[in-house]
């Protein structure tokens, strides 16, 4: 049975690909395993998305705060050691209720996971319009991954359990996994507007042409790999640090792209 101290306080916040209460999931998209829709689901024209129902708004929030119990219960328990019924009596439902969200234990945090990465893609969306697709992803990762801006300490240390949990079980590596490149497509999205400087047209249509999906795929993978090594990291001298210095670097990659042709294919 996989533990991590019960002193680790609620996760209040998600932990996608990027921490937010990822401090997660999720980090907008087509929902991931019977989650609540994952990193940047804006729309690639940059339009507002329509707000939600009422009934919406409370199934959405019934999917988080049963993530939310699993999430502790997993942490405090045990991955094993925990049912999906203790779940829903965790988070005051009743089972079938919890069925009707998740198909298994492992899933009820995948809202969690993708919050972190809607949150990331929606700080690539609202980074300065001057900065250049890049230099947008860096900025939105400093945002993220800066202790004490976006992330509480507390939320942290939910994310390096929840993360670290992923790497025992290979269920929920799976639903981190999905969560993962499920955040893509949105992200291609937002940083479609980006390249696309505002023009709806050559947004929909890098969209369409899938262009961009390489270099979103990348950033994903820069941002979850630098934070699973921070996750399995457990020198003492490393416990306060975050896992921004390492993505950054990963994400130099993409200094380097040809983001310039992507517009004359597409325009």
């Amino acid at each position: 049975m996989t533990k991590v101290s019960s002193t680790t306080s609620d996760p209040r916040r998600p932990a996608g690909p990027v921490p937010a209460a990822v401090p997660a999931p999720a980090p907008g998209s087509a929902p991931a395993t019977g989650s609540a829709p994952a990193a940047g689901s804006a729309p690639a024209t940059g339009s507002t998305p329509a707000a939600l129902s009422l009934t919406e708004r409370r199934k959405a929030e019934t999917r988080m705060e049963i993530a939310r119990a699993a999430a502790r219960l997993f942490v405090r328990q045990g991955l094993r050691a925990t049912r999906a019924e203790d779940i829903a009596q965790a988070a005051g439902v009743a089972p079938r209720t919890f069925y009707r969200y998740f198909a298994t234990k492992e899933e009820a945090v995948a809202p969690l996971y993708a919050a972190g990465a809607h949150l990331w893609a929606e700080a690539v969306r609202d980074a300065p319009a001057e900065l250049s697709p890049p230099e947008a992803l860096d900025h939105a990762t400093r945002h993220m991954l800066t202790p004490g801006t976006e992330v509480s300490a507390a939320s942290w240390e939910w994310t390096r359990a929840l993360i670290r949990l992923a790497g025992t079980s290979p269920a929920l590596r799976k639903v981190w996994a999905e969560v993962c490149h499920t955040s893509e497509c949105p992200l291609a999205q937002v940083l479609a507007v980006r390249v696309a400087r505002g023009d709806d047209n050559v947004a929909a249509r890098l969209v369409a042409s899938h262009r961009l999906r390489f270099p979103a795929a990348v950033a994903v993978a820069a941002v979850r790999v630098a934070v699973e090594r921070w996750a399995a990291d457990e020198q003492p001298g490393n416990a306060g640090r975050s896992p921004l210095d390492v993505a950054l670097r990963h994400l130099e990659t993409l200094h380097g792209f040809p983001w310039e042709t992507l517009t004359e294919t597409a325009g």
